[in-house]
């Protein structure tokens, strides 16, 4: 079963900015400024910019390959089984830790103003999102939703109010004080890189939208869209935010703060009643750990989930409940982040998070450098990274420098958890997994191995994907040429000819065409339909892709060999694509959609009873938007007659591709005179189409005539 595509832009700005609100603006500021005084604001900064690379490269990746689990199964489809594993076991666990340590926050807060117990009301609190995220991704994402926007209105509210204090009010105590920032670099240069890697997981939740990629609408532009957005609001309230908190409690104050936005909301919001405002920043503070804690558990339960669909993990996690939430990865999840919260102590679980997550980061980068010299054809993501390859080669070498930094205590637990990941893989994995990653293809140009599998499986996923709102599929149905032939002809004959009639038309040799067409590639396994036969090829100056449909009712008999075994079926339907070389993407996701049409139930015989061109092409553009009515005396339709095409008014997005006069059926231009009686069939927008149908069909349903939309 699989997981319901439910959540849209503002659920993954929601996801990513509330997976990032929390310890980066409520705790951490003044651990951090001991490090480096006053330019702990600058490190903030800083670490916003170095995040920038694995945000291109996630959201590259995530476009191209939605799917749970995220950094998991990147890592595994590009380096291989091996590193996904390494990847998949570190960041799981890496998320369950800064998931456990929003929960402790939670506690930590409520404490402020409550007698109970912190580690307690953190495992109330696991439980809790545990059964929300059981009920769904929209349920959980409605809660991520309601926590930030609460986040944003506080927060600014805060920035706002220590900049008007601190500028334009008339608290002396409060006015701006140049010697709070002197000076500015009070931990030297080494300081500041350490303190930017220390906060630098602050960052961390922006990229864990990738784990539920797979339950995202429209992923090419909800993906890159929302992560930037998440990041430009974040790095600006985390540089405004611990740019106020420094100047209103003082250099030397803050850096013993554990609390510095509640210290700092004491000498602020004194237009409210008295402690107002340190009850709104508290509350905010719950908010805030509330919306770590429950994004961290959404996405974390999806890397269990992917490491069962590929045999890492038990395949129990694969299981997917009535709500369409993976059930079982929910329980592990909260079981492991409740083990956390009881066994350890919160010192240090940033650090070592934040140094793992940087490895993974480093790895994510050279995977877009792998999955883009691969090759492989069916690796479409509906957006690409800019400055490639430089900005991925920045990521990497800036992760290394960070996680240099950072000390040797981190790096140690960096390396500890790869080698029982590798001890996982070599012991319980690999005799189960036979696949390998998109790196092997990278080789295969040098001679090595490859793993022809990956690109069926990528092609899957294109189909899952759907076509692109710019790809011509439905004008290049309508343009199809149609032939019905006997059963005494062969099926090299049937090819012949289509690469002759297409010789004509492109001025390219028939035997090149014919050549292209018998050639058989790794995604032909995902193209196998019962009865149909699907040939495809690519060549230059291509103005527009062509299609040619070949139609048996008897069938022919089709010979195919594959490693070295001769394969006999009979054939009923024959499509024959040509596109632009240079648009091999395209390609794909247009023979994805003839495969959607030839997998209908019953299409074979549907589509062998039409014998007339116009209802076989309105039988494939079938759920493509279309609409066919005819030009009658007392009806709707009666002001089109005699009339220019060019001068109708129709809804826009449609275009009129057929008229069908008497026995014969043509492609109109704009000079076309529409007569009485002429028969259009019209494609468009679905809202185009429905005004359509409402104007000329619904409302003349009276009429002796039938006609039909879909």
């Amino acid at each position: 079963m699989k997981l319901k595509k439910e959540l849209g832009l503002f659920d993954v700005f929601a996801i990513s900015t509330g997976a990032m609100f929390s310890s980066g603006f409520f705790l951490l500021p003044g651990l951090a400024s001991q490090h480096s005084g006053p330019s702990v604001i600058l490190a903030y900064f800083l670490a916003g910019v170095l995040i920038m690379p694995a945000m291109f490269s996630i959201a590259e990746i995530s476009t191209a390959l939605p799917r749970a689990g995220g950094t998991y199964f990147f890592l595994d489809r590009s380096l291989g089984p091996m590193m996904g594993t390494i990847g998949g076991i570190g960041k799981y666990f890496a998320l369950s830790l800064k998931t456990a340590f929003a929960l402790v926050g939670i506690g930590a807060y409520t404490s402020i103003f409550w007698d109970i117990p912190i580690k307690e009301t953190a495992i109330i609190f696991a439980l809790v999102f545990a059964l929300i995220n059981i009920f769904g991704a929209r349920k959980s994402s409605g809660i991520q939703k309601i926590f930030v926007i609460i986040l944003l209105i506080i927060t600014g509210l805060f920035i706002s109010d220590g900049f008007g204090n601190l500028f334009l009010g008339n608290q002396t105590s409060l006015s701006f004080q140049k010697k709070e920032f002197a000076p500015f670099f009070a931990g030297g240069f080494n300081g500041l890189m350490f303190t930017t890697g220390f906060v630098f997981v602050s960052y961390l939740g922006l990229t864990q939208i990738a784990s539920v990629a797979e339950e995202i609408k429209n992923p090419e532009r909800n993906i890159p869209l929302g992560m930037a957005l998440s990041l430009i609001v974040i790095m600006l309230i985390y540089v405004l935010g611990v740019f106020v908190m420094v100047a209103v409690i003082g250099t030397e104050s803050i850096a013993s703060d554990l609390s510095p936005v509640a210290t700092a909301a004491t000498y602020l919001f004194t237009w409210l009643p008295a402690k107002a405002g340190l009850y709104m920043i508290v509350v905010a503070a719950i908010f805030a750990f509330a919306s770590t804690g429950n994004a961290g558990m959404l996405s974390t339960s999806r890397y269990p989930l992917a490491m069962g669909r590929d045999k890492l993990f038990s395949d129990k996690f694969t299981s997917i409940s009535r709500f369409g939430t993976p059930v079982p990865a929910i329980l592990l999840t909260a079981g492991i982040i409740i083990v956390f919260i009881l066994v350890l102590s919160e010192e240090g679980i940033v650090k070592l998070a934040s140094t793992f997550q940087l490895f993974i980061f480093m790895i994510i980068n050279f995977s877009v450098i792998v999955f883009r010299n691969s090759k492989i054809a069916s690796y479409d993501p509906g957006y690409y990274s800019p400055l490639y390859p430089y900005m991925q080669i920045f990521g990497i070498l800036s992760s290394i420098a960070l996680m240099f930094y950072m000390g040797w205590a981190p790096v140690l637990f960096t390396l500890c958890t790869i080698l029982f990941a590798f001890l996982w893989y070599r012991f319980f994995v690999r005799s189960k997994v036979k696949r390998e990653g998109a790196i092997f293809h990278w080789f295969a140009l040098l001679g090595k191995y490859q793993h022809d599998e990956l690109e069926s499986e990528f092609m899957t996923i294109i189909r899952e994907k759907g076509l692109r709102q710019e790809d011509p599929f439905n004008q290049t149905i309508v343009r199809a040429q149609i032939n019905f032939v006997n059963d005494t002809i062969s099926y090299r004959e049937i090819i012949h000819q289509v690469a002759v009639i297409l010789s004509n038309e492109l001025n390219i040799e028939s035997k090149v065409i014919e050549t292209e067409f018998m050639k058989t590639g790794p995604i032909d396994l995902s193209l196998a339909v019962p009865e149909v036969s699907l040939h495809y090829a690519k060549f230059q100056n291509i103005d527009q892709p062509k299609l040619h449909i070949v139609l048996s009712e008897n069938g022919i008999n089709k010979i195919s060999e594959k490693f070295d075994s001769r394969f006999e079926n009979r054939v009923n339907v024959f499509f024959f694509m040509v596109n632009a070389e240079e648009k091999p993407k395209q390609q794909l996701r247009m023979l994805s959609g003839i495969l959607d049409i030839a997998e209908r139930d019953h299409f074979i015989k549907d589509i062998l009873l039409l014998k007339e061109e116009r209802k076989i092409i309105e039988y494939l553009l079938l759920n493509k938007q279309y609409i066919t009515f005819g030009l009658l005396r007392n009806t709707n339709s009666e002001i089109f007659i005699n009339k220019r095409l060019m001068d109708i008014i129709l809804p826009p997005d449609v275009l009129v591709v057929f008229i069908e006069r008497g026995t014969n059926t043509f492609a109109p231009k704009g000079k076309t005179i529409l007569k009485e009686n002429d028969i259009l069939t019209i494609i468009g927008e679905t809202a185009s189409v429905k005004a359509l149908y409402d104007r000329f069909i619904f409302k003349d349903d009276q009429s002796s005539e039938t006609y039909s939309a879909g």
